[in-house]
This record gives C-alpha cells, sequence and structure tokens, in this order.
C-alpha cells in the first residue's frame, strides 16, 4: 500500500500545479491541473454517454490524462516548442507508475497509454474532453474580462473530433458561463 499512497500524495500536487498557458493570455491566478482534470473527467463522462461508448472508461481516461505533471509540470506550447517533451512526458509515466502493485499499475498505464493512442473511442472522446474543458476556462477567463483567449477557443473547438463535442462546444460558446446562476437566482428571489 506504500507505493499507493506516495502515489496519492504525488498526484496531490497536481492541485498547486498550474496550467501555465493561461499566463500567455494574462490570467495572473490560473487553473490548477487537478482542476481541469476534474472538469475533464466530468465531460468525458457526460460525452462518451451522449456518444453511447464506455463513459467510465472515458472519465478514468481523462481523470488520469495529466500525471504527469506532478513531474514535468505544465508546460505551455511556447516552451514546449523548445523542449522534446514526449520523452520527457513517457519517461515520467513509466516511473510514475513502476512501484504500483498489480494490479493497480497496469490498470493507471493502460489509462495513460489510451489518452496517448487515440485508439478507442474513449480515448477519443478523452482528448474531446480536455479540449473543451480547455475551451470552457477559456470562455470563462473571458466573461470574466480577460480578451487574449479567443485563439484557445478556436484552437480548442478545431480540434474537436466527436459530434458530441463538436455540438458541445457551439453550445459552451452560446451561452454565458453564468446562466446557470443568474436563472438560479431568479428563482430564489421569486421564491422569497
Amino acid at each position: 500500500m506504500k507505493p499507493i499512497a506516495n502515489f496519492l500524495y504525488e498526484v496531490g500536487l497536481l492541485k498547486r500545479v498550474k496550467r501555465s498557458g493561461w499566463w500567455l493570455a494574462g490570467i495572473k491566478d490560473p487553473e490548477t491541473v487537478a482542476e481541469h482534470s476534474y472538469r475533464a473527467a466530468i465531460i468525458a463522462h457526460l460525452v462518451a454517454t451522449l456518444e453511447h461508448a464506455d463513459a467510465e472508461r472515458a472519465c478514468a481516461i481523462a481523470l488520469f490524462h495529466d500525471t504527469h505533471e506532478a513531474r514535468v509540470l505544465d508546460l505551455h506550447k511556447v516552451a514546449a516548442r523548445y523542449l522534446d517533451t514526449e520523452p520527457a512526458e513517457a519517461a515520467a509515466v513509466r516511473e510514475q507508475v513502476l512501484p504500483l502493485p498489480d494490479p493497480v499499475r497496469p490498470a493507471v498505464q493502460s489509462l495513460k497509454e489510451a489518452f496517448a493512442s487515440r485508439a478507442s473511442a474513449e480515448s477519443r472522446i478523452a482528448r474531446d474532453a480536455d479540449y473543451l474543458e480547455c475551451l470552457a476556462q477559456a470562455l470563462e477567463y473571458k466573461a470574466q474580462g480577460n480578451p487574449d483567449v479567443d485563439d484557445w477557443i478556436v484552437n480548442c473547438r478545431k480540434r474537436l473530433v466527436t459530434k458530441s463535442a463538436q455540438r458541445l462546444a457551439a453550445q459552451l460558446i452560446r451561452t454565458s458561463p453564468d446562466e446557470w446562476w443568474e436563472k438560479l437566482k431568479q428563482q430564489i428571489v421569486a421564491e422569497d
């Protein structure tokens, strides 16, 4: 159990690792990798359900997709341009899962490999969820007055492959991030 305990403490670091690409858009305190992965996992579950795929597997793939960033951090595209990140990330994943006991190690390794391969419907959905979460975050930052996120919105949207993810992206763009709360506030006021 000690390797699992260590792994849990390691992935806990993701609650402090910031998503660095947002700094390029002037976001002073961007979301963390853990915050991103959490919502990406929920999105993956929802999109997989819409696509009639294995929602639990898609959700798990999305949840684990950035665990290596506890070791190599989150590098934005400008920094990654100058570094060979794929071997470093692969080495981090190998070393991260190596101490884990069976059946945990192969299960986690399978999720990481699935995300990288894009070979299954669930892995493509998890990748779409990663982009959709980024798109939603960009829309939230834009609504908060950060105008330099349009590239994220456009680039994430064009990378989506599933029909459900494409439809969801279009709806996210048409929906204010505060709409759910505004309607709820009106309902609460009306009840008083």
